[in-house]
């Protein structure tokens, strides 16, 4: 039977700071059930990404930008990633490198069905850049034939035709747009000019056409923009966003993940709690060193618990 109850871990963006031993016992000892990705585990991180792929979970994965910084650089683009670039392209293909090593946990334009859990995860566009420009239009179109939003939208909305389940939880490096404009909205722009909506319209046209089916979505994570503001220091973004359809999404994005203090190492999670399919409580938990909750900052708890 599945199960009514399900934890979830997410982890926001990694950006080189993870501990394969630390992390693996750290998440054993918080007894998930399921560990959700968002991308960006470093500039194209190859030892990194093995680190995720090898972790003994169960577990989906999406890739993001920094893990194309390189490989995504369009031919005739200035960009100084061009230059930068610390290895030769024409003998190495990093992006393909770390897509193999994940193999079907990656879900960026495909899924994971988790009969155990009566759900399935759907990925969102992988390596996204944010914004309602379309981006990096040679990478997308080499890669993975896809060259606009729209096309985008139908290999997003294809896994979710071919997903088991009716209950979809889905999983982006960025957000899905429409979810407002302000510098401090959960995609809202935080760099000059400040404000406007850095949302994926591929990702929130590919939800609309997901409620269109008759399924549900409890729940949209990711990352890529992180919770401390560039230009505000007195506020932090939103993390938590919710639709008339009762979808809860979620920016996991609190960088750095790991800190080191004279005290030693404390690590961040994203907790999501389901019951019964719905979003419950979701939370941001700190591990020190003995891999022991030292703090815990509630950021939902859905009206049904909170009359509870």
């Amino acid at each position: 039977m599945p199960r009514s109850s399900i934890k979830i871990a997410v982890v926001g963006d990694v950006h080189d700071l993870w501990q394969p031993i630390e992390d693996r016992l750290a998440l054993h000892t918080l007894q998930v059930d399921l560990v959700l990705f968002v991308g960006d585990f470093g500039n194209e991180a190859i030892e990194v990404v093995e680190a995720i792929a090898n972790l003994d979970l169960p577990k989906a994965v999406i890739l993001g930008n920094h893990d194309a910084w390189y490989s995504a650089v369009d031919p005739y683009s200035k960009s100084p990633n061009k230059k930068q670039c610390p290895y030769d392209r024409t003998k190495e293909d990093r992006v393909q490198r770390q897509l193999d090593l994940l193999g079907e946990s990656h879900v960026g334009y495909s899924w994971i069905d988790f009969p155990e859990f009566n759900l399935s995860v759907v990925g969102a566009r992988p390596f996204s850049w944010g914004s309602s420009k379309w981006k990096k239009k040679f990478f997308y179109r080499d890669r993975f034939q896809v060259n606009s939003f729209a096309e985008s939208t139908q290999r997003i909305t294809a896994s979710v035709s071919n997903a088991k389940h009716d209950n979809v939880i889905f999983l982006g490096h960025n957000g899905p747009s429409g979810l407002g404009e302000e510098e401090y909205s959960i995609c809202g722009k935080d760099w000059k000019p400040i404000g406007g909506d850095y949302g994926d319209p591929d990702f929130a046209e590919a939800i609309a056409k997901t409620y269109q089916m008759g399924k549900s979505v409890p729940l949209a994570t990711f990352g890529h923009m992180h919770h401390h503001l560039r230009l505000n220091k007195d506020r932090r973004r939103e993390a938590i966003a919710t639709n008339d359809m009762g979808t809860i999404f979620f920016n996991s994005a609190l960088t750095p993940r790991i800190v080191q203090t004279n005290d030693g190492y404390y690590r961040n999670f994203s907790i999501v709690t389901l019951e019964a399919g719905q979003v419950s409580q979701i939370s941001i938990v700190w591990l020190d060193a003995l891999l022991k909750v030292i703090n815990e900052d509630i950021l939902f708890v859905a009206e049904r618990q909170q009359k509870e």
